[in-house]
């Protein structure tokens, strides 16, 4: 008897018939997340959860009887509680890798949009305000051979750098829990401890995953140090920043802009002064979001699912459990 797979994100149907070969799957087939009471009813007759969103903790997995796996379509998963995994003893996955060149392209794009003001000046331009020859209102400002500070340097921290590196001459140095060195070696780019980070670079990214220790990691006090002509630039999780404190920077001219594909409330709240602001460039949460990309990592989703069904290690178990 095939086991029983639940999915609760959209998957396309190669994907459901590449999983359909070895188990049954119940898709859940709306753009909108599963209802969790819809979810809590129904989990204990399932072998495996593919989802994206749905908080998998204490309250879940002890109506869970039969689950073995739990495969997260992201890099990121936060939406885990690593330690009610581990008393459990569900297997837990994710997809690093497939995305990274796929979110490094976006992040140049934020970095480009808000140096050059592409956004801003798309809607000058559509509103019919261009009516005689630019002037210095609309200068942006160079990106090509600035210095790029990265903070959190993981894969696609590295995939940046190397853009910046290769692509713009930029000087890149970045801050993260432990060295690089080969990294450093391969492209050209130095370590920085923060606080210096902070104070010399033209644009700072912020590429550290979501913990306890990250909440807030950049604050007031670390926008009063950045450069006033400085971007801020941020596609890890919302959370990470005070988005309250980023407001005020940028009210108060301590930063000169920033570009952000996150957000501490997702969707994004219409009255939230970041959406008026021209300075900043806002976008959906939609780093790894390419036709070609979410589906090589929902078939990497699947892949780590059956593959830890059939009792054999999945590629990528995430780093707590492993």
């Amino acid at each position: 008897m095939k086991k029983k797979v639940l999915v609760t994100e959209q998957i396309p149907e190669s994907v459901q018939n590449y999983l359909r070969e070895q188990v049954e799957i119940k898709t859940w087939d709306s753009s909108e997340q599963m209802p969790r009471e819809q979810l809590l009813a129904e989990i204990d007759q399932y072998h495996g959860l593919i989802t994206a969103k749905d908080k998998i903790d204490d309250e879940l997995l002890n109506r869970a009887k039969n689950l073995e796996v739990v495969s997260n379509v992201a890099v990121g998963y936060d939406n885990f509680d690593v330690e009610a995994l581990k008393r459990s003893q569900v297997i837990a996955t994710h997809t690093p890798y497939v995305l990274d060149e796929t979110v490094a392209d976006l992040i140049f794009g934020l970095i480009l949009s808000s140096a050059r003001r592409i956004t801003e000046l798309d809607q000058y331009v559509k509103q019919g305000k261009w009516k005689k020859g630019i002037d210095s209102s609309l200068f942006g400002r160079n990106v090509h051979h600035k210095k790029l500070g990265i903070i959190g340097m993981g894969r696609i921290g590295e995939k940046v750098a190397r853009r910046a590196k290769l692509g713009f001459e930029m000087e890149v140095t970045y801050y993260n829990r432990s060295k690089k060195e080969q990294i450093e070696k391969d492209l050209g780019i130095g370590y920085q401890e923060m606080e210096e980070l902070l104070k010399e670079s033209d644009f700072i990214l912020v590429m550290t995953p979501l913990t306890k220790e990250t909440h807030h990691l950049i604050n007031a006090k670390e926008f009063k140090k950045m450069k006033d002509t400085c971007f801020f630039i941020n596609a890890s999780r919302g959370a990470v920043v005070n988005e309250k404190e980023m407001i005020q920077a940028l009210e108060d001219k301590e930063i000169a802009g920033a570009g952000l594909d996150v957000f501490e409330q997702e969707p994004v709240d219409p009255d939230n002064p970041l959406l008026k602001m021209n300075n900043v460039v806002t976008l959906p949460h939609i780093g790894s979001a390419t036709a070609e990309t979410r589906e090589d990592m929902k078939f990497f989703a699947a892949k780590n699912m059956l593959q830890a069904l059939n009792h054999e290690k999945p590629d990528a178990v995430i780093k707590e459990l492993q």
